[in-house]
C-alpha cells in the first residue's frame, strides 16, 4: 500500500523542475528494482531530476514524499504480500488521463529495467520477455476512448491488474540473479 498520492508525487517533480511524470518516474523505479538487487534512492531522484537542479538542492521535506514511494514500492517488490501497485492517477480522474499515465508507466519501467539489466533478452526468462513486450505495446498505445463506456473502464481495470502482477512476477523471476548464490543449508561444501 502506498502511503503517497499521485497527486502529491507529481507536485513533488514538477516542485523539482522534473519533466518525467509522475507515473513514468515510479515505472522507472519499478523497472530497476526488478533488475537491481542494490539500487539507492538516490540514484533514482538522479534519472528523474534535472541535474542543473540537482537532488542535493532539495529539501528533506520535498524528498520526503519521494522517500516514502521508494521505500513503499520497494517494500511491496520485496516483501511476500502482493501488496506492490503502480503509482497511477485515482478514478475521479478521466479514462483517458489515466491510460495515457499507464502508457507512460509502462515506459518508465521499461527504461529502468534497461538501465539495471545485464542480460540480453535471449538469456532471458521467457514470461519476462513476454511481459517487456507487452509493456511496450502499452507504452506504445494511443489513447482514444469514449469516456462513458463501462466495457472500457473494466477493460483498462484489467490492464492495470495485468501490469501489477506481471511487475511482481517479473521481479520474483529475476531475483535469482539479483541475489548471490547461497549454499544450501544441505550443501556439503
Amino acid at each position: 500500500m502506498l502511503r503517497v498520492t499521485f497527486p502529491e508525487i507529481a507536485k513533488v517533480l514538477q516542485e523539482l523542475n522534473s519533466s518525467v511524470p509522475a507515473s513514468e518516474s515510479h515505472g522507472c523505479l519499478c523497472g530497476a528494482l526488478c533488475t537491481t538487487l542494490e539500487y539507492p534512492f538516490a540514484r533514482w531522484l538522479e534519472e528523474i531530476v534535472p541535474e542543473s537542479d540537482g537532488a542535493e538542492g532539495a529539501s528533506d521535506a520535498s524528498r520526503e514524499p519521494l522517500q516514502l514511494l521508494f521505500n513503499d514500492t520497494l517494500g511491496a517488490l520485496r516483501g511476500d504480500q502482493m501488496e506492490f501497485e503502480p503509482l497511477l492517477p485515482d478514478d475521479d480522474v478521466s479514462l483517458t488521463q489515466r491510460a495515457s499515465a499507464l502508457s507512460q508507466w509502462c515506459q518508465g519501467f521499461l527504461y529502468g529495467f534497461g538501465t539495471g539489466q545485464r542480460r540480453g533478452a535471449e538469456e532471458l526468462p521467457t514470461n519476462v520477455n513476454e511481459v517487456l513486450r507487452d509493456f511496450t505495446q502499452i507504452g506504445q498505445a494511443s489513447v482514444q476512448l469514449d469516456e462513458d463506456s463501462e466495457a472500457e473502464e473494466e477493460a483498462y481495470s484489467e490492464v492495470v491488474e495485468y501490469v501489477r502482477a506481471a511487475v511482481q512476477l517479473v521481479h520474483d523471476e529475476l531475483l535469482s540473479s539479483r541475489t548471490p548464490d547461497r549454499p544450501s543449508p544441505s550443501d556439503p561444501n
